[in-house]
């Protein structure tokens, strides 16, 4: 296991669109694990495979216990989705910004665990909210082309 790089944002690669995953084997498991210990060690919720330079339709989240603590997915699409909540949100590949997004309050996904299983996951509040980040920087999109206003810490601190 080991801790990647995190690719920072004007980055070509952030926007490009990741590749559907074909083969399930030590070097995609490799891939997981070194994704969970770089989301970790940056103290993020949620990493996505272009996010560490590599155009794999790939993600692994972490909202907390009352989610399920840590979550593998390998090509993760949306199934459904309902309702809306606007909040903010931040990156690690856009460190000191973030921006209030409007996404779904509810979403169902399904994709494929690290053994090419079928795996559905469905999730609320928080891990939706990520679930729909992730997605998106497998799709070349980044959560400032989505947000409303975008500010500093330090700004949103201010407004407190």
């Amino acid at each position: 296991m080991a801790i990647r790089i995190i690719v920072k944002d004007p980055d070509p690669v952030l926007r490009e669109k990741a590749i559907t995953v074909t083969k399930f084997n030590s070097n995609l498991h490799k891939l997981l694990d070194d994704m969970a210990d770089t989301m970790y060690d940056a103290e993020g919720v949620g990493l996505a495979a272009p996010q560490i330079g590599i155009l794999k339709r790939v993600i692994v989240m972490d909202c907390g216990e009352e989610h399920g603590g840590l979550i593998e997915m390998v090509n993760p699409e949306v199934v459904t989705s309902s309702g809306e909540q606007i909040g903010p949100e931040g990156c690690l590949s856009i460190p000191g910004i973030r921006g209030d997004v409007s996404r779904p309050l509810n979403v169902t996904a399904k994709g494929q665990d690290r053994h090419g299983n079928p795996i559905e996951i469905t999730g609320t509040e928080l891990l939706a909210r990520c679930i729909f980040h992730e997605i998106d920087h497998l799709n070349g999109v980044l959560f400032t082309d989505l947000a409303t206003k975008t500010y500093t810490a330090e700004e949103e601190e201010e407004d407190e």
